[in-house]
């Protein structure tokens, strides 16, 4: 994660792979997957463990699920598709991310 974005923008792996997000910026940040934007009957993920688009917009505001400098975020993904994400405090910038897992 740089100031304001996710390095890569796009990434692709596997089913049964885990995706580290490393944050290497100063800033807080978040990996927060759009809702409606992941593969139908995939788990939804977000830094802090969130089961909704909106309980992660919501802990945000109270400085919950947060991706601190230097600490990680990991999830594995087991559905095949494309996962769009987003940063919670700089999605308004374009802070904003694609897994794409294949089969």
């Amino acid at each position: 994660m740089g100031s304001q974005s996710f390095n890569p923008q796009k990434f692709e792996t596997k089913i049964g792979e885990t995706v580290v997000w490393a944050n290497t910026d100063m800033r807080r940040h978040s990996v927060t997957a759009y809702e409606n934007a992941i593969p139908k009957n995939a788990e939804y993920f977000a830094s802090g463990g969130f089961e909704s688009e909106q309980a992660a917009r919501d802990a945000w505001r109270k400085g919950h699920g947060t991706v601190d400098p230097k600490t990680t975020f990991k999830h594995t993904f087991e559905i095949p598709g494309t996962y769009s994400y987003f940063c919670v405090p700089h999605e308004m910038g374009g802070m904003t991310g694609r897994i794409i897992v294949k089969e």
